[in-house]
């Protein structure tokens, strides 16, 4: 599957969030890292949610740029 995250600069660190897993979230020192423990924070809530008998949601989310004139 593939999730959409968000990553935002959270002080001196960074977060990152799952739109369509709400509670997976992650923090890192660094953007990389920050993407590297979302990954791992994915496959845990996954594994909990089959755990539980619980459905996985589908990924639903549409990541876009929009270009704004200033």
């Amino acid at each position: 599957m593939r999730y959409a995250i968000v990553v935002e600069k959270a002080g001196n660190n960074y977060s990152a969030y799952v739109p369509d897993l709400p509670g997976c979230v992650a923090t890192g020192a660094t953007v990389k890292e920050a993407e590297n423990e979302i990954r791992e924070a994915i496959e845990f809530h996954i594994e909990g949610l089959i755990e539980d008998g619980l459905p996985i949601p589908q990924p639903a989310s549409i990541v876009e740029y929009l270009e704004i004139a200033a």
